[in-house]
């Protein structure tokens, strides 16, 4: 039997607030109804969907070690992304965070991408419409 649709993706995070609120502020998702579950946590919904689980410390986990200016360890995991719309607002808004991004236009498809890092150093990757591309002259793509 396939499996019909991804349901979620589980970070354990080293700082639950922090987390919540890039993916809520900068991402855009909406923090949602969570089973009263034995442990710190959110359940955060895009498009109605309970897409992304934080899971706070839990006594049975490791300490997460915070080491400043490195990206913690995600194992194979490389990304996750959004479809999304808004790219100037998006653009506008990680600019005001003080956000790096990568910005990269798919070849044919015409459409943008923006790639940042949440604060757990996993990769965000934003998928925007080709009719959100802005015109490139000699850019390759």
């Amino acid at each position: 039997m396939p499996a019909l649709s991804l349901n979620h993706y589980t970070i354990r995070v080293r700082d639950l607030e922090a987390t919540k609120s890039f993916y809520t502020d900068v991402v855009g998702l909406s923090v949602g109804d969570r089973p009263p579950l034995p442990f710190p946590g959110y359940w955060l919904y895009c498009g109605g969907i309970p897409t992304v689980h934080l899971i706070g410390h839990r006594a049975e986990d490791p300490v997460i070690a915070d080491q400043p200016g490195q990206p913690a360890e995600t194992g194979r995991l490389d990304h996750i992304a959004f479809a999304c719309e808004g790219l100037a607002d998006m653009k506008a808004n990680l600019g005001r965070r003080g956000i790096k991004y990568d910005e990269r236009v798919l070849p044919r498809m015409n459409m943008t991408q923006l790639f940042y890092y949440d604060p757990d150093g996993i990769a965000v990757e934003c998928n925007f419409p080709a009719e959100e591309t802005v015109a490139r002259s000699g850019s390759g793509y």
